[in-house]
Formats: structure tokens, C-alpha cells, sequence
């Protein structure tokens, strides 16, 4: 119970904090929110995506799960997606894995882990289709690294064939979707460049 009690004494600093440097902050942040970017990460409690990208409360729209999955029957997704998309209307969508996954290294087993054996099964079918490639690689390590590259390619694919996504470019919309990948050993985020807009 003392770790608890520690959070909350360190949100009550936090807000002390911040409402001394701005003292209209929290007032100007409740009155609505206008983020730019859809953040879709995976759930790894080392990837901290405002801190990473040195943003503030209100500048992402954020979307976790294992593995960063963005598959076309998981209605939390898609609802995120729709919602950010239509509503929020942001700019950017961007699918950021990371490398050293858990979820990528589970899919690559075949350790029986239960439930999220179903979760992970898009990973699996994708490592079947690349594993002639990926398993010329030397280390494990550089496999799940590549694996998480090509999830991360795959996931920015189903966010463009979203209906939601289709409709905003369909419409004219300036939508862009981004697929980055981040590396915990350096804490600097990589490109992968399969950047997507309106006109493909």
C-alpha cells in the first residue's frame, strides 16, 4: 500500500508543479482536448510516448495493447481509430513498436500461453510468411527486432485500409499514417519509413 500512497503523493506534487509554472493549465486542458497525433504503442511500461517525444497532456491521442496490434476485429482499436480520425480529426496516426518485444518474442515460440495465444496469432501467421528471412539472422535478438519492423509495417497497413481512414482520405483530408519503432538500448526512435497519405 505504501507504493500507492507514493503515487498519489507524487501526483499532488506534480500538479503543485505545474500549476505554479502555469496556473491556467489544468483549466485549459479540461475545457477539451486537440491533439495532432494517434499514438498506437505497444502496452511495454518502458515506452512512455509523451515523454519520449518531449509532448504534453493533451498533444496525443493514445491507443496500447501487446504488440501493437491494430487488426480489424478488436473494436477497442478500431473504435480509437474512429474516434481520433473523425472526431479528434488528427493529422498523424503513428504505429511506434519497439524493439526487444515480448509480445513479438512470445509469437515467435511455441510456448502455449493461453489467452493471448489468440491475441498473437497475426504475429505468428506474419512470422510463417517471413521466416525464411528472419531466421538467417544470426542472434534472436536481431530476429524479434526484425519481426517487430515487419509488425510495425503491417499494422500501418491496416490502419490505411481502415473504413474510417479510407472515408478522411476519400473526403480529401490531409492524413498521414507513420510506422516508427523505438530502441530502449538508446532511447531514439526510428523511421521505417513506410509513411502513407491520401494519395498512397
Amino acid at each position: 500500500m505504501d507504493s500507492l500512497q507514493n503515487l498519489l503523493e507524487f501526483n499532488k506534487s506534480w500538479a503543485e508543479r505545474v500549476r505554479s509554472e502555469n496556473p491556467e493549465f489544468f483549466e485549459d486542458l479540461s475545457k477539451g482536448q486537440h491533439p495532432n497525433y494517434l499514438w498506437i504503442g505497444c502496452s511495454d511500461s518502458r515506452v512512455p510516448e509523451t515523454e519520449i517525444v518531449k509532448q504534453h497532456p493533451g498533444d496525443i491521442f493514445v491507443h496500447r495493447n501487446i504488440a501493437n496490434l491494430v487488426l480489424h476485429s478488436d473494436m477497442n482499436s478500431q473504435s480509437v481509430l474512429q474516434y481520433a480520425v473523425q472526431v479528434l480529426k488528427v493529422e498523424h496516426v503513428i504505429v511506434c513498436g519497439h524493439y526487444g518485444c515480448g509480445g513479438i518474442k512470445a509469437a515467435m515460440g511455441d510456448e502455449k500461453l493461453g489467452l493471448i495465444d489468440n491475441w498473437l496469432r497475426n504475429i505468428k501467421d506474419l512470422y510463417d510468411m517471413n521466416r525464411s528471412d528472419i531466421d538467417t539472422l544470426p542472434t534472436e535478438a536481431e530476429k524479434v527486432n526484425r519481426l517487430s519492423e515487419l509488425n510495425v509495417q503491417q499494422q500501418v497497413h491496416h490502419v490505411c485500409e481502415n473504413p474510417f481512414v479510407q472515408k478522411e482520405w476519400a473526403d480529401g483530408r490531409e492524413l498521414w499514417v507513420h510506422g516508427w519503432i523505438y530502441n530502449m538500448e538508446t532511447g531514439l526512435i526510428k523511421d521505417l519509413d513506410v509513411t502513407v497519405g491520401k494519395d498512397g
